[in-house]
């Protein structure tokens, strides 16, 4: 029984900056507030349907026929809808502000509440996968109503050489919430509540406004706020380093108990992806370093004037670009037309966010930073977080997440245990909100000026979404490796970040005195180990369909719309197939970082 939390991974007055007025969410579709009457009702309804559930099935999983096996799936289906929506109600309010002490109570009661209801429920999985294979091939090819549920349990069956007794699976269950989950609540709890003193700002600043600061147009201003960072890292570094042993240690012993290969075999299972298709991705982006990321920070260091660039000067703006805030109202007028553009029904399905309370875009103290689309439950409808500022950046991570929205309410129907889409392909439909926000935007591109200002900005998202993250993925191999030698002291934390720092971006920055802390506040480290490659996956997806759609691949819009559908009730082979594309094929991936490279080409011929 998996347990879902929202993934983070400050509404001062929102109109001040010309933003207009920021929504924030209405979690009242989930419960009206923490003492709701539903609430209580449906933690005893857990309580209960968890017991019932144990009490029919324990023990006879082997012996029931396609229909009995039908109705437990059904049953197990609403005690996840259940936890789901409690869970969600508990871990979206929490976000909302970190540093409340009744909120973050409210979420921990909840999350022990649900642990122990689901702890009896802890068989289901240990009990199925001792199904024989016979058996299992048998059952699930009875009818049609069972058999769209084999790739749920394809997956779980996955997991079944690495399963341990019933009695250690109870156990992991049981402690779950004083292991990752509270280390987790700790970082988001101290980063949230991170204060910086900025010299030249008029106030102490959050960490989401700081890092907004780097991609300010002036460079002094750029550069304190990277040397504010830095410090308050460094004061912090020990309880980061901390976390970060303690949680890696944690994943050691799990996957030794459970004969893991290697750290990342867990990660892989759950995103029913091949491990030599992720080799595939990472050796490709890798290579294409020096054609990549080397050879467009030349380029920009040329354009800003600068020998060499400093890590304050990675997401700066380009001189010719005028500095300008994008009220919410563009925003949403920019995103809904993109995507309109594409398919109505695509802007159909995401207006619904913007006039019912499913975002909460604002800055202000206390709240997570970044930003992240929950899909809840399949009853109810996803919420969005956002921390918007009005830099185009903002209006990019709007496509995004909206894009995951989307793809969260055209995948619901396949119900709780098909909806939910393994990572490698979960960042397609965000990504391809992205491309279609900055193809409608290039398309509108009046001067060679602003076209050069689209591509370059285009190419930095880009890299920060491939290349950023692969080596985001290799600092946490090797990360996972050190640590099963031996404690990682924050110095040598510092070493194996910068050590994947220099070779992706490459000879034309040199790094700070205090860059070596920044591995500190990167919460997919925590919250979702080797989480990342899924970016750079999606990247590389997307850029091959966005080639295909380009190419006219007839139907393209219906087959997408069905991919998207299909959740997780397919392996991403049999989902591309309709495409003509084939992601273990080294050549699938050259072609996506080919793309960008395209972009780098048409830049440079600009400058000749």
């Amino acid at each position: 029984m998996t347990i879902r939390l929202p993934r983070p991974i400050f509404d001062a007055d929102a109109s001040a900056g010309g933003l207009g007025g920021l929504p924030e969410w209405d979690l009242s579709d989930l419960y009206a507030a923490p003492d709701a009457p539903e609430l209580a009702r449906d933690l005893a309804e857990l309580e209960r349907a968890c017991a019932a559930f144990a009490a029919d099935y324990e023990g006879r999983l082997a012996t029931l026929d396609a229909k009995g096996m039908l109705g437990c799936i059904h049953r197990h289906e609403r005690i996840e809808a259940l936890a789901g929506r409690i869970m969600s109600y508990a871990g979206l309010r929490y976000y909302q502000n970190t540093t409340d002490a009744g909120r973050a109570k409210f979420l921990s009661d909840c999350q022990d509440r649900v642990t122990e209801f689901t702890t009896p429920l802890v068989f289901f999985s240990l009990e199925f996968n001792r199904i024989e294979d016979a058996a299992y091939t048998a059952l699930f090819s009875a009818n049609d109503a069972i058999a769209r549920y084999r790739p749920a349990f394809d997956r779980m069956r996955a997991m079944k050489p690495y399963q341990l007794s019933d009695e250690l699976e109870r156990f992991l269950h049981d402690q779950s919430t004083v292991g990752a989950s509270a280390w987790n609540k700790l970082f988001d709890e101290t980063m949230a509540g991170l204060s910086f003193t900025v010299p030249g700002e008029p106030e102490a600043l959050n960490l989401e406004a700081t890092l907004n600061l780097l991609s300010e147009p002036e460079r002094p201003r750029r550069e304190a706020a990277a040397h504010a960072l830095a410090g308050v890292f460094s004061s912090n570094i020990k309880l980061f380093a901390r976390v970060h042993n303690t949680l890696a240690k944690e994943k050691e012993i799990e996957d030794r108990w459970r004969r893991m290969p290697t750290p990342q075999t867990g990660r892989h299972l759950s995103n029913d992806v091949e491990p030599e298709v992720v080799e595939a991705l990472r050796n490709a982006v890798v290579a294409a370093y020096p054609k990549l990321s080397h050879r467009y920070y030349a380029l920009k260091a040329k354009w800003l004037g600068l020998d060499r660039l400093q890590v304050w000067d990675r997401n700066a703006p380009l001189p010719m670009e005028e500095k300008r805030v994008i009220g919410w109202a563009e925003a949403r007028a920019t995103v809904l037309d993109a995507y309109a553009s594409f398919a109505p029904e695509m802007a159909d399905l995401a207006a619904p966010f913007f006039d019912r309370g499913w975002i909460d875009a604002g800055v202000r103290p206390g709240k997570a930073p970044g930003a992240f689309a929950h899909p809840t439950v399949t009853e109810v409808h996803p919420y969005v977080m956002l921390n918007y500022l009005g830099k185009p950046r903002d209006v990019m991570t709007l496509a995004h997440e909206l894009g995951h929205g989307v793809h969260q309410r055209l995948a619901a129907p396949q119900g709780e245990m098909l909806a939910s889409t393994p990572l490698t392909l979960a960042e397609t439909a965000s990504v391809f909100g992205e491309m279609l926000t900055f193809r409608r935007l290039l398309a509108g591109a009046t001067t060679p000026a602003e076209r050069k200002i689209l591509l370059a900005g285009k190419v930095e998202d880009m890299i920060n979404t491939v290349v950023r993250q692969i080596a985001f993925y290799d600092f946490e191999c090797k990360l996972h490796a050190a640590r099963r030698e031996g404690e990682l002291t924050p110095e040598d934390l510092g070493q194996l970040w910068m050590s994947v720092q220099g070779e992706s971006l490459g000879p034309a920055f040199e790094f700070m005195s205090g860059y070596e802390t920044f591995w500190a506040y990167i919460p997919h480290f925590v919250h979702s180990p080797f989480y990342v490659y899924a970016y750079a996956f999606g990247d590389g997806l997307v850029n091959a369909l966005y080639a295909a759609y380009e190419e006219g691949l007839p139907d393209f819009q219906a087959k997408y719309f069905d991919m998207l559908k299909a959740g997780g009730s397919k392996h991403h082979g049999a989902l591309l197939a309709p495409f003509g594309l084939d992601a273990s094929k080294p050549s699938f991936w050259d072609k996506g970082l080919s793309m960008i490279a395209g972009m780098i080409d048409e830049l440079e011929a600009m400058e000749a």
